[in-house]
Parts: C-alpha cells; structure tokens; sequence
C-alpha cells in the first residue's frame, strides 16, 4: 500500500492510470485506524487491479478539501484521474469497500 503525501498525491492519483483507491484517514481518527488493517487485506485480495494507497489528510487538509473529502474515513476510487465511487465516514466499512471495489472492476 503506497502511502500518499501532499507533494505525490496529484502525480500518483490525479495523473495515474488505470484504478487507484485512496483511503483518506487521520492518525488521530480511532475508526480510520480500525479500517486500515481491512484496507490492507483488501489490497492483497484486489492489489493486481488497483493500486491502493493512503493519505493521511493531516498534514494533507488542502488536497482533502479539493477532494470533497468532508470527514474520515473516506475510501474514493479514482479511474484515470477521476473520482468514480467512495465510502465516506460510516458508509466506509470493509464490506462497504469491497462492494464498491467488486463494482468498479
């Protein structure tokens, strides 16, 4: 899982190709902190058809707020530069996650 930073985001995510899940946490954010170990398994499970990645939005509020990420969690999945699903806040459970991973694929 390829952790984010405010200088790589637009590189890796808004110029990348193909699917990239990006999961908006906070070291602060005890929910975030559960989610990330299932957002890990999901990577092993689903690594080969979407680069997975984290940004924790900290020290990241600008690009957050670019993003309409309005609370965290948030997990967006983002096709060629374009947001095309996310799970935000409660939504963002490891089911929720993998329902919108099986249905980007």
């Amino acid at each position: 899982m390829l952790k984010l930073e405010k200088d790589t985001f637009n590189e890796e995510v808004l110029e990348g190709k193909g699917l990239i899940l990006v999961d908006f946490w906070s070291n602060k954010c005890e929910v975030c902190k559960a989610l990330l170990p299932h957002i890990e398994e999901l990577s092993k499970k689903y690594g080969d058809k979407i680069k997975f990645t984290k940004l924790d939005v900290v020290g990241a509020m600008t690009i957050a707020r670019k993003q309409k990420v309005l609370g965290v969690p948030t997990v967006s999945i983002y096709k060629d530069g374009v947001k095309i699903a996310e799970a935000a806040k409660e939504d963002a459970t490891k089911e929720n996650v993998e329902k919108i991973i099986k249905e980007v694929l």
